[in-house]
């Protein structure tokens, strides 16, 4: 696995590029800032390969601004409700980053942290462990979490990430990844003719500020059912209330799945391209995100100007605000207790 600098934080962390790469010529680069995947070369049908993650060329660009491209994120993925939620009889307060509500860990959450890495065997491909500890108040949540992520580049064209934590106080996690892709390349067009599928007959709708109202409400008939492969642009300009409190998709979509099975989430295609990307989780829900804010005002690699909808994100994850909805899957981990999750995002060609 290659190592290089990649640059040091505002407070002198020094900050690397982990380049893993498998058999077939994919190769992956992770930096242990924010565990970001700064790049992933993927072929397409004619063996040409392209990196398909927006994201940008320098460490700086990261830290300056940006829209959670690539990142691992924590210690709560997706929203907390008026950025507060109760816990063995404790309130807890949270940072309001995103209107009246807690998003993505807070103002400080773990895609803005330096990771520790560590040396792992894998027999499934070459790997690379990042390791954080959250300590106790950190951005308001209780307990001191001990996280292990690992990243995996197996030979089968598959990127795997395998998500690990432990407290010491009861607590509330939901990792994930924060991925934006587009088949066709980054900065190659907007995402809005890929096809794509999601294995899921109910979502979790929302509030006008993306707060889940409790919820679990059919599919079918409306503009959010991918139950067969759909352009993503083929209904978002629709009259539908939901697409305008998230200004295009940016839900919770609940899947078919039973507990923690490993199984197909989503499955997106490129048809210029022939790229397929495949998603498989343990998690019971997933944040499909259309790009709905990337403006131009994101200068990418290579210079090329990230525009409205150029990426989208698949998010594996437990449910938007579980803490305050008891009726979700939850999301409390207790001491003695051990979170543990996996995504696969699984390519190939047609």
């Amino acid at each position: 696995m290659a190592k290089e600098l990649f640059g040091k934080t505002n407070d002198g962390s020094e900050v690397y590029i982990y380049t893993l790469k498998n058999a077939a010529g994919m190769e992956a680069r992770i930096t242990n800032y924010g565990g970001i995947l700064v790049s992933l070369m993927v072929p397409d049908r004619k063996g040409k390969f392209v990196d398909v993650v927006l994201g940008y060329d320098s460490l700086s660009q990261y830290v300056a601004s940006s829209p959670y491209f690539g990142a691992l994120v924590g210690r709560y993925g997706n929203r907390i409700g008026k950025a507060r939620f109760k816990l063995a009889g404790h309130e807890y307060a949270l940072a309001a980053n995103d209107g009246p509500n807690t998003l993505h860990g807070g103002i400080k959450g773990f895609d803005k942290v330096v990771w520790s890495v560590k040396d792992v065997d894998s027999k499934e491909g070459n790997s690379l462990a990042l390791t954080y500890l959250s300590k106790d108040g950190e951005e308001g949540f209780p307990g001191n979490l001990s996280v292990e992520v690992i990243y995996t580049l197996t030979d089968s064209n598959e990127l795997k990430i395998d998500y690990k934590a432990t407290t010491d106080k009861p607590t509330v996690v939901n990792l994930t990844h924060h991925s934006y892709f587009n088949l066709a390349g980054a900065g190659n067009g907007d995402i809005l003719g890929h096809q794509l599928y999601i294995d899921a007959d109910r979502l979790t709708p929302v509030d006008s500020t993306l707060i889940p109202t409790g919820e679990l409400k059919g599919v079918k008939g409306t503009p959010m059912d991918f139950t067969k492969p759909t352009a993503i642009g083929a209904r978002i300009s629709e009259n539908d209330q939901q697409l305008k409190y998230g200004i295009g998709y940016d839900f919770n979509w609940v899947l078919n799945k039973k507990d923690t099975e490993l199984k197909l989430a989503a499955r997106v295609e490129e048809a210029t391209t022939g790229r397929v990307m495949e998603v498989y989780t343990t998690e019971p829900g997933l944040q499909f995100y259309s790009g709905n804010f990337l403006n131009g005002t994101n200068i990418g690699k290579g210079g090329k100007k990230y525009e409205h909808r150029f990426g989208f994100c698949l998010e594996t994850q437990h449910f938007p605000d579980s803490p305050n909805k008891h009726s979700f899957p939850s999301t409390e981990l207790d001491p003695g207790q051990t979170y543990k999750s996996t995504t696969i995002y699984r390519f190939s060609t047609r």
